[in-house]
């Protein structure tokens, strides 16, 4: 068998941009490009965020109460199954544990058709923020039916992996690490004339935040972090790229920081590579795409003490590692580095070095492997 079809049934595709439909139209891109086929099953809207990669079947879905960005795949319609049936595929990858995911692991079960699993977003992070704690034992006992289902589960780091085991899900896990475009995001990008376009001028330091605007991704943090550097040091700025339904809430909350909105392509590269500290204080990643950007972007890191932070941080060598939700530990560490320009510098060294070693071409290859030998494993149950 030289050439795969691929089904990919995923809840994130192309009607919203983060970090989950960005890895995986990169996938798709790559498989096409190596000659094997690809269907795409994935909620769609009239006005998506992105242009999808291959052939996209919509799955049918809802959007969030009070969340319209996000939608909530609510399963296949029989058009959808008869169009499973006509592509006839070697392998199914279910991407996310939605309605859509338990279907398409139904059908590969009954259909006899290998099965995969890849974990993007660890949602038990987000229960308490919608205060969904009293599900935790009921979300755990799920998600080991889920991803206990396929020949492999692809997880995005190693302590994410831990993590996962630690909660005694099936050990059929593999690394599926996410790349970085070495050639984009580089210190070759930063840009003197950009900083001074948003106010930023060459002897002040500039604290960098970049993430989609929800507050699950503590941004109550960072604003009690900001707000602690402006009352400290007075002449360093603080930068957030990026949108989101918490945003006008941050903006009037943090009137001495600078929101440059949404940014993408050579604009993200540039903001990257202009500035001088990252900081990141989200839990609930499972990588960490923005801080991987930013540090082939040879910016040092400040980050939670997390799974998937802790993957690609080294505490003390390009970056410190922030007890979760410490503000004033946040602080202090970002302090280090502003007041060390020299150990600025020698962290930005070593954040590029690091990043070097994720290259997309590279990782996907190391995927597709796995899915020949998912394939060659399978036995049907």
């Amino acid at each position: 068998m030289n050439k795969l079809r691929i089904v990919l049934a995923t809840g994130s595709y192309s009607h919203i941009k983060d970090g989950v439909s960005l890895t995986l139209n990169r996938l798709v891109r790559y498989l096409l490009d190596e000659g094997h086929e690809v269907l795409v099953l994935a909620p769609v809207t009239d006005s998506p965020a992105m242009q999808p990669e291959g052939e996209l079947y919509p799955a049918k879905s809802v959007s969030l109460p009070g969340r319209e960005d996000y939608r909530l795949t609510i399963g296949l319609d029989d058009a959808a199954i008869e169009r499973l049936r006509t592509f006839n595929p070697h392998l199914i990858h279910a991407a996310t544990p939605d309605i859509l995911g338990i279907q398409i692991i139904l059908y590969a079960l009954r259909k006899k058709i290998p099965l995969v699993c890849s974990y993007h977003t660890h949602f038990l992070s987000y229960l308490e923020y919608y205060n969904l704690q009293f599900a935790t034992s009921f979300i755990w006992w799920f998600l080991r039916w889920f991803y206990g289902q396929g020949e492999h589960t692809y997880v995005p780091s190693e302590s994410m992996i831990q993590t996962l085991r630690d909660q005694g899900m099936q050990d059929n896990m593999k690394l599926w690490a996410r790349g970085i475009e070495l050639d984009k995001f580089t210190p070759n990008k930063r840009s003197n004339q950009w900083r001074e376009s948003i106010g930023v001028h060459t002897d002040q330091v500039l604290v960098t935040m970049v993430s989609r605007l929800v507050w699950e991704k503590e941004m109550n943090t960072l604003l009690e972090t900001y707000n602690l550097l402006h009352e400290r040091h007075p002449n360093v700025k603080t930068l957030v790229v990026g949108e989101g339904p918490a945003s006008d809430e941050m903006k009037k909350a943090m009137p001495h920081t600078i929101f440059t909105g949404h940014l993408d392509g050579e604009a993200l590269a540039t903001a990257y590579a202009s500035s001088d500290v990252f900081v990141f204080p989200s839990i609930t990643e499972t990588f960490g795409n923005v801080t991987l950007e930013a540090l082939s972007s040879g910016v040092p890191a400040v980050v939670a003490d997390a799974q998937g932070n802790n993957s690609l941080v080294s505490h003390n060598e390009n970056g410190f590692l922030v007890t979760p939700r410490d503000a004033k530990g946040f602080a202090e560490a970002i302090e280090k580095l502003i007041i060390n320009e020299k150990l600025r510098h020698q962290f930005g060294l070593n954040a590029r070095e690091f990043a070097k070693k994720f290259s997309w071409p590279v990782i996907f290859s190391g995927l597709v492997d796995n899915y020949y030998e998912a394939i060659a494993g399978y036995q049907p149950r």
